[in-house]
């Protein structure tokens, strides 16, 4: 959750994997689809045990990730609150909105439908403050925003879902959904507040940013890697009879965010937003939180609801780079002249 230090064995680690991050992810997609080719036969057999395998590493997927969370932030939201609405409004209101009209266009898999609402209704992908850092955009927003928005996903989620379900005849199972909820969110975002505020009072903030807070992100991220590489081994003869969900999803994932960057950018200049204020939450409105979303689909869900998930990063990534190139123009856009002078001496 935010830039990464290049010093220490796990934060040299940490920021080869962010970096290559697509590389990997296609790498744990092909591998796993082979093999689950080649051993289809050993998934039938012990699909259970391989759910229970997944469900660990779900648990140390989320965890690190909710220790790197700072919730103490929260309280500063009301201070200068425009950013942080219009972030919720995004995520909750918009986003649903452009999504449903997408998927009713040209998803008729039921399943990967509900498995395209789910993700998409979990923001903030695992490098959204990191390129807020790297654009020169409010770090603090970021932060701020991105534990408002995830403490409402408990209740916003399951809610969005339940009507998702009822418009496309889809039986949701609520309280398997609410326990994933509870187990997945809930519980580590308690366990990692406990155990961010444990570690910065016997070993001090510095201790936890430098040493802890990479090992922390390397855990999360070959964790979310060992996922994806479950769903494809899972579901490999599957996706090899309907390939075309994956050129789904790159369709989808595509117009999704032609759509929603320019709109979203729009809307916070017109709202009067600084560049900075704007870069806090540009990268947290439009990009998912696929770890989390694969996580919760693995437990309530099927793997096949999980797809989606999966394979949103290999889209995602290509338009944050691109957003993130346009920042000097983005700059200007949002600045006068002078503000924007004063930004790039910085």
């Amino acid at each position: 959750m935010g830039v990464i230090a290049k010093k220490g064995t796990a934060g040299r680690i940490v920021f080869h994997i962010k970096k290559y991050l697509i590389v990997y992810s296609m790498m744990a997609i092909a591998v796993g689809y082979l093999m689950g080719l080649s051993f289809h036969q050993v998934v039938v057999d012990n699909t259970a045990v391989f759910k229970h395998i997944s469900t660990v590493f779900v648990f140390f997927m989320i965890y690190p990730m909710m220790i790197n969370l700072n919730l103490s932030e929260l309280p500063r939201a009301a201070k200068e609150p425009r950013p942080i609405i219009l972030s919720l409004i995004y995520n909750f209101v918009l986003t649903p909105i452009i999504t449903y009209i997408l998927v009713l266009s040209f998803i008729s898999n039921k399943d990967i439908a509900l498995g395209i609402f789910l993700v998409m209704l979990i923001p903030g992908s695992s490098m959204s403050i990191g390129y807020t850092g790297l654009s020169r955009g409010s770090i603090e927003v970021a932060t701020i925003a991105l534990a408002v928005n995830f403490a409402l996903i408990p209740v916003v989620m399951p809610l969005i879902l339940s009507l998702v379900g009822s418009a496309y005849s889809v039986t949701i199972p609520l309280r398997d959904l609410m326990v994933t909820v509870l187990v997945v969110l809930i519980l580590p975002m308690f366990l990692g507040d406990l155990t961010r505020r444990a570690i910065i009072k016997y070993k001090g903030e510095e201790k936890l940013l430098k040493e802890y807070k990479p090992l922390f992100s390397l855990v999360t991220m070959i964790s979310m890697l060992f996922i994806i590489w479950v769903i494809f081994f899972m579901k490999a003869e599957l996706i090899q009879k309907q390939w075309h969900f994956l050129v789904d999803m790159a369709i989808f994932a595509g117009l999704y965010l032609i759509i929603a960057m320019p709109l979203f950018t729009w809307l916070d200049k017109k709202a009067s937003l600084s560049y900075r204020d704007h870069m806090g939450i540009i990268y947290l409105s439009t990009g998912k939180n696929n770890g989390t979303a694969i996580a919760i689909a693995m437990m309530a869900f099927t793997p096949l609801v999980a797809l989606p998930a999966a394979t949103l990063p290999l889209f995602q990534i290509i338009f944050m780079l691109v957003y993130l190139n346009l920042s000097v123009r983005l700059e200007g856009y949002f600045s006068s002249e002078k503000e924007s002078l004063r930004y790039r001496s910085d």
